[in-house]
């Protein structure tokens, strides 16, 4: 049975940044309690940045277990590691170059391949030297963090997109005709399932509408597409997105 979504809603940006810090903290504690190293699906975007921010700051960046993290990505812009847009760039700025997280454990989605589908390729065969994975098996991350776009989208899986029905490939690279830059490279619903615990990240009033259709509604969205069959699902939103929730505004 699919994990039924657990809901927190705090005042603002800055709440979802320490509530996803103490999260993370917790998985992290609790995966190398368990297995002596704890594996994370970074996200782009401005509110998981706030997040980066707050584990570089006592107490997080002190109790994380850094030299035991190996970090991932959800998605990537096809651009350069140096671009703007890129999100390796923002987590590297933002987290990943100021804490002792070894440099070899970090894993970034080559965003400036001349050619997507073997960047993608490349990416899931770097997962399964990580993971250990066997043929047919997918990586359980212990932590995957994710955003909700007003379209529903998540990571870079976006509505209409036939990458919302891969079952085999685990990453793949996408078309998203609406965004910016339209070339994506992103994880898929196989290795989303799989995870111990799916976060979502959502703040700000824009976001309401297709907050309150993905929680209340029972829409079929991208990010209502993404649930662990085997782990813990939770919604950390600020008060203007949970705005249109029912007795949560």
């Amino acid at each position: 049975m699919d994990a039924a979504p657990e809901i927190t809603i705090v005042p603002d940006p800055a709440a979802i940044a320490e509530e996803t810090a103490r999260e993370i903290l917790e998985a992290a504690t609790t995966a190398v309690a368990a297995s002596g190293r704890f594996t994370i699906a970074l996200a782009g975007g401005f509110t998981p940045r706030e997040t980066y921010e707050r584990l570089t700051l006592a107490p997080y960046v002190d109790r994380m277990p850094w030299e035991r993290t190996w970090a991932f990505f959800g998605d990537e812009r096809v651009v350069p590691p140096d671009h703007p847009e890129s999100n390796y760039r923002m987590a590297a700025a933002s987290l990943l170059s100021k804490v002792a997280i070894p440099a070899e454990q970090v894993f970034r989605i080559q965003g400036e391949h001349p050619d997507p589908d073997v960047a993608a390729a490349e990416y899931a065969r770097r997962m399964v030297e990580v993971f250990g994975t066997r043929r047919g098996e997918v990586p359980r991350f212990d932590l995957v963090l994710l955003g909700l776009g007003v379209d529903g989208h998540t990571a870079s899986l976006f509505p209409g997109s036939l990458a919302l029905k891969e079952v085999f490939r685990t990453v793949v690279a996408v078309h998203a005709a609406a965004a910016a830059i339209p070339t994506r490279i992103t994880l898929t619903f196989p290795v989303l399932s799989a995870a111990a615990r799916l976060v979502f990240l959502i703040s700000g009033a824009e976001k309401a509408k297709i907050v309150k259709a993905a929680l209340v509604d029972g829409a079929l969205l991208p990010a209502t597409m993404a649930r662990p069959a085997d782990g813990r699902l939770r919604f950390i939103l600020d008060r203007a997105a949970a705005a249109l929730l029912p007795g949560r505004s």
